[in-house]
């Protein structure tokens, strides 16, 4: 009988050690190098922190107008600043997107 629970023990130690062996090991990366960023995917990412940070703070004054702690003077001279930097952002956005587009366009490749 002990002999068996031994057995069994065992067993259920190596099934364990067999199942976990995968993630124990770290995996090989395929490259050590960092991403290397292009003029023109910086720019883009450059665009996108900016419109991001444009309306969180479009979001964040829109809260605090609405639970009275700006008042609405400084709300109306906070909000068209804010309005403006969005819209610039989100218009520069979308003139990379549409030149992207153009460009397989204008050397005969159908657009993906």
């Amino acid at each position: 009988m002990t002999a068996a629970l031994v057995l069994g023990a065992a067993l259920a130690v190596a099934g364990v050690v067999i199942v976990a062996l995968p993630f124990l090991h770290d995996p090989a990366p395929a490259s050590d190098e960092l991403d290397v960023f292009t003029p023109e995917r910086r720019r883009l990412l450059e665009l996108a922190e900016e419109r991001d940070r444009a309306l969180a703070a479009l979001k964040e004054l829109e809260a605090d107008h609405r639970a009275g702690r700006v008042n609405d003077e400084d709300y109306r001279a906070s909000v068209g600043p804010l309005r403006r930097d969005a819209a610039a952002a989100l218009r520069a956005l979308d003139a990379i997107a549409t030149a992207a587009r153009a460009a397989p366009a204008e050397q005969g490749v159908a657009p993906s």
